[in-house]
């Protein structure tokens, strides 16, 4: 239980980040600009982070080096998958879904940036 409570304070900070870069940037930008803009509120809060997370996948035998790409890992604990994107499709979600069980990390976010209100571009996952 308390694992989730430490789960919720992290990902509640990296939602206000994020709705501090929407408020300040808005819409229509590339998704690299909100991430690097999203790192830098996190330093400001002072949030650890990996960014573009490279990882290998063991598959019945072949190790496949660099399989998948996390765009943040914050804490170690919460994997972050940033948008710019019209909407957030049922895939990206799946994608998120995937990445949580291949690395075993209980809580993720997907966050889109393009949209008019940050709250409407935010999906919380729990393993």
């Amino acid at each position: 239980m308390h694992g989730e409570l430490i789960h919720g304070e992290i990902t509640e900070k990296v939602i206000g980040a994020a709705i501090e870069v929407h408020k300040h940037l808005g819409p229509g930008l590339l998704e690299s600009t909100y991430e690097s803009c999203l790192c830098h509120e996190l330093q400001i809060r002072g949030l650890s982070f990996q960014r573009q997370v490279s990882l290998p996948l063991d598959y019945k035998g072949l190790h496949v080096e660099a399989a998948f790409r996390l765009d943040l890992v914050v804490e170690g604990k919460v994997i972050v998958e940033l948008k710019s994107q019209e909407g957030i499709l049922p895939i990206h979600e799946a994608q998120l879904m995937t990445y949580m069980k291949l690395t075993g990390t209980r809580v993720g976010l997907l966050l889109n940036f393009n949209v008019p209100t940050m709250k409407d571009g935010i999906v919380r996952r729990v393993l």
